[in-house]
Order: C-alpha cells, then sequence, then structure tokens
C-alpha cells in the first residue's frame, strides 16, 4: 500500500476513535472500498479519490457547530505535514468541500471527475441496508421520533433548512435518501444505486404495514 495512503488510514482512524456509529471509521472505510470500485470503471486518479474518501469525514460539520471550514482544514494541514503535493491537497480540499448533499443544495463551482466519484460512493452509503441503518442510528443520536403522521416531509427545503432540520426519522427518507439515486455521477454508481434504492422503497412499505398493525 503506498505510504501516504497508510499513514491517511492511520490518521483518520486515531482522530475519529469514539465518533457516531453512522460517521465512524467503519462509514470512512466502506466509501473508501467503494470509490475504489467506482473508480475501476471511470478511471480517475486513484491517489486524489482515495485521499479525498479517507478525509471527507474528517471534521463534519454536524458534529462541529455547524462550521464548514474545518474538516478542509484539518485534511489539508494533515497532507501537508506528510508532504504530499499541494496541487493534490488543493483538489482534495475542494472534493471535501463540495461532497455533501446540503452543498448541493447551494451553489457549487467546482467539478471534477473524482469529485463525482468519491460523492457517488460517499451517497451510496447512506441508502441500501446500511443507508437506512445510519439514518436511525444517526435519527438517535439526535433523539428524533421515527416517524410521526403528521409531519409531513418538508420537500423543499434550502440548505439552511436542512442543516436544522429536526423531522422524524422517515421523513429523512423522502427529503434525502430516495432523491439519491437519481443524483449519482457515474454509471457504476447509478448501478448500484438503483438496488439500494429499491431495498429503501421495500423497507419503508414494510415499515408502514407494521405501523398500522397490518403485517
Amino acid at each position: 500500500m503506498n505510504p501516504i495512503i497508510e499513514k491517511t488510514i492511520q490518521f483518520v482512524k486515531e482522530t475519529l476513535a469514539g465518533a457516531e456509529a453512522g460517521h465512524d471509521w467503519f462509514h470512512i472505510e466502506r466509501v473508501y472500498k467503494t470509490a475504489l470500485t467506482i473508480n475501476a470503471q471511470e478511471k480517475g486518479d486513484e491517489l486524489i479519490i482515495a485521499l479525498a474518501a479517507l478525509l471527507h469525514d474528517i471534521a463534519d460539520p454536524k458534529f462541529n457547530n455547524g462550521d464548514e471550514e474545518i474538516g478542509p482544514r484539518i485534511a489539508g494541514d494533515f497532507l501537508k505535514s506528510i508532504n504530499v503535493d499541494s496541487t493534490i491537497i488543493e483538489h482534495v480540499k475542494q472534493i471535501i468541500i463540495n461532497l455533501s448533499y446540503k452543498a448541493s443544495l447551494g451553489t457549487v463551482t467546482f467539478h471534477s471527475k473524482e469529485l463525482d466519484i468519491v460523492q457517488d460512493a460517499d451517497r451510496l452509503d447512506a441508502i441500501g441496508a446500511i443507508g437506512i441503518a445510519r439514518a436511525f442510528t444517526y435519527g438517535g443520536y439526535k433523539n428524533r421520533v421515527l416517524y410521526d403522521p403528521e409531519i409531513k416531509p418538508n420537500l423543499n427545503m434550502s440548505k439552511e433548512e436542512y442543516k436544522n432540520s429536526t423531522g422524524p426519522t422517515v421523513n429523512h427518507f423522502y427529503e434525502k435518501l430516495l432523491l439519491l439515486k437519481d443524483l449519482m455521477k457515474t454509471p457504476s454508481g447509478k448501478n448500484i444505486a438503483q438496488q439500494r434504492h429499491n431495498f429503501m422503497q421495500e423497507y419503508l412499505d414494510q415499515f408502514y404495514a407494521e405501523w398500522d398493525g397490518i403485517k
């Protein structure tokens, strides 16, 4: 393994020790592996993709008082400390800045194949069986109700409304998770997303049937 990748993995594991279970090292590892799987078909710059995938949640704004600058800064400082080329560092920082779903609700001015690949990998971890588990884990972390039929999903949220949402976890499926399939950028990401999307729809059908005491 590339020594730069080895050092980055160790840094991320140490930094995220004790992190919320949906945004811990195992999330990072899944995104990293999925990004490499996608890149096997898409042929982007593997080092940039690997570093961005490993560092994309090094300081998630959700757990840092909404600070959207701390993550790219920590990532950049770390990569500089291990003598990574400045052009690579800047590309990785731009991917981290523009990666999240809420970033897509604002104005995005940076684009690259590597961003598309890492973004697809990160979004894939938000859907399917693991995506469902992560949604309810985070909902529990924030003490949100599972579902309330009286509270309808907000389907036209601004970036600020999304950041400050306190709605039931099931609403999050309609406000984000079920939308991700159509936001995938790469052919590989789209193929994987379709199956995971179908699984979420089946899950919701079962959820409502159980909620209503039907089966």
